[in-house]
This record gives structure tokens, C-alpha cells and sequence, in this order.
């Protein structure tokens, strides 16, 4: 198409008595051998561009800012006036683009995302929280230092949580320990150590919906609560009864309420944050035990 365009500029504007002597009449294979020279600079200035634009411009050039008197001497003065021949083919070098199809890009994206979601090895994690935790009698000699730590440590943990929607798993139900807590008042701080409960358990049964905490010697205090769902990993949390030492019964005030997150749980630990902002981490001892009616 370009081709023709200069062919036509060229023969639309000239008459066989302007028509300038376009090739020497002494050089005619230089001047054709130089024309094609011009026509593949023009293809190969820019590799970007497409060969039949350059060649566009190059017409462009010659119709426009020549006059029948000033047009270069490029053809054969013996050519036809109303005819302008080129050669059947020209050599051009042809640049090839690898270019990725969307199809595959989405393909590797959507991997990259699948690979970036996968739930990360919480082993070394846990391990590393344990060796935390081990020293500071559940929490009670931790420093504002150690709880730092531990916090860091608990995020990474939560971060690689395998179980998205704890109150549906079977993992959840069963009797926990608690091994490490920033709450004060189940820690009994302000006690002598010697009237402190040595361990403290919590049991959840999932499909009961019904939960209870446990102390140890010398006390045996326990409470019992429901739960109801609030999202598939939060619980609305209220308590029903008191057991002092474990035997007498006193009714919970309707002011006895709370909530729990859970936002760790595998088989063998579990991570939760209460309304108050305290932080809990158990392990299971026995996932058969079953909260008594």
C-alpha cells in the first residue's frame, strides 16, 4: 500500500515535459541500487514501527517538499513518464517480540497467589513459643519484655493458623491446659504463691456449646458458661455458675459475661483472645472429655 501511494504521488503530479530525469542515463544501476538503499534505511530506522508506515513516510517526503525542478535525479531518464516500475520483491529483516500470551500471565499469577496463601510450616513456630513460654510459670514471671516476645512470637503463629473456622473442627472440642496467659487474675498474682492454683484447665464442647473452666490444688474452683457464635472463630461467652472448691454451687451475676477468639488452633495447641485484651495458649490433654451436665 505504501509502495502504491509513492507510485501515485509521483505519477499524479509530474507530465511527460516536467517529468525530471529521475536515473542518469550513465548510472542507472547505482541509482536503483541507491533507491532501495533509501527505502530499506526507512524500513530499518525503527524496528518498532511497521515497515509500510516507514515507507509512508518516505512518500510523504519526497511528494511534499519536492518540486518537478528540484526532484533528485533517481530514476532513468528513459523510464515511461506514466509509469514507475519496482522491483518485485524487497529483502526486508523481519523482528520477531516474544510476547506472553495474558492467558499464561494469568496462569503464573494465579499460581504466585496460590503459592503466597499457603498455609506456612507452624512447627518451628510452636517450638520457638514453647522455649518462650517455658521459664515464666505460665505467664506470672513474665516482664513487659517477655510479653513483647511472646506477642511476637503468638502473631507469626496466628499468621500460620491451618484451622480458618475453629468452631466448626472436631480440633476444638476436649479438655486444654493453660500454659501461658497475660491475664492477671486467673494467674492470681495478688495470692501468696502457695494459695495459687497450680494448673488451670479449660474444657469446650462444640456441640453443646458449653464450656468450663478448671483450677487445681489447693483451690478446685471451677465455672461453667454458654457460648454462642458470633463468627466462626468468635464466641459470646456468658457464665452460668460458680463451683467453690469444686461443690457448692452459686449462680453467676448476668454481669458475668465476656467473649473469646480463637485464632490458633491444631491438635495439639490453641491460641485465643479475650474481650479484655489477654492472651491464652493451651494445650490439649484430652479430647474425649466431655463438660458434665
Amino acid at each position: 500500500m505504501a509502495l502504491s501511494t509513492l507510485s501515485t504521488a509521483v505519477t499524479t503530479t509530474t507530465t511527460p515535459h516536467q517529468l525530471p530525469k529521475l536515473f542518469h542515463s550513465h548510472s542507472s544501476v547505482g541509482r536503483k541500487k541507491e533507491c532501495l538503499l533509501i527505502l530499506r534505511s526507512a524500513m530499518h530506522y525503527s524496528p518498532i514501527l511497521p515497515v509500510s508506515m516507514a515507507l509512508s513516510t518516505l512518500s510523504t517526503a519526497v511528494t511534499t517538499t519536492t518540486t518537478p525542478h528540484q526532484l533528485p535525479k533517481l530514476f532513468h531518464s528513459h523510464s515511461s513518464p506514466s509509469t514507475i516500475t519496482f522491483p518485485a520483491k524487497l529483502t526486508t529483516t523481519h523482528h520477531h517480540f516474544s510476547v506472553t500470551p495474558i492467558s499464561k500471565w494469568r496462569t503464573n499469577v494465579s499460581f504466585l497467589t496460590s503459592f503466597l496463601n499457603k498455609p506456612k510450616d507452624a512447627t518451628p513456630i510452636k517450638e520457638e513459643l514453647l522455649e518462650a513460654i517455658a521459664p515464666l510459670d505460665r505467664g506470672s514471671e513474665a516482664s513487659d519484655e517477655d510479653q513483647e516476645i511472646i506477642e511476637q512470637i503468638v502473631r507469626k503463629l496466628e499468621a500460620a493458623n491451618p484451622t480458618k473456622e475453629p468452631l466448626k473442627s472436631p480440633l476444638l472440642d476436649g479438655k486444654w491446659e493453660l500454659i501461658y496467659t497475660t491475664s492477671q487474675s486467673i494467674l492470681q498474682t495478688k495470692r501468696p504463691k502457695f494459695l495459687r492454683s497450680r494448673v488451670n484447665y479449660q474444657a469446650i464442647n462444640v456441640d453443646t456449646l458449653r464450656a468450663q473452666n478448671m483450677e487445681s490444688f489447693p483451690t478446685f474452683n471451677q465455672v461453667t458458661a454458654d457460648l454462642t457464635p458470633v463468627s466462626t472463630k468468635k464466641v459470646a461467652v456468658q457464665f452460668d455458675y460458680f463451683k467453690i472448691f469444686g461443690l457448692v454451687p452459686v449462680k453467676a451475676p448476668d454481669t458475668a459475661r465476656g467473649s473469646l477468639e480463637i485464632t490458633y488452633l491444631d491438635e495439639e495447641l490453641r491460641v485465643s483472645r479475650g474481650d479484655k485484651g489477654n492472651l491464652f495458649v493451651l494445650k490439649m490433654i484430652d479430647p474425649s472429655y466431655r463438660i458434665p451436665t
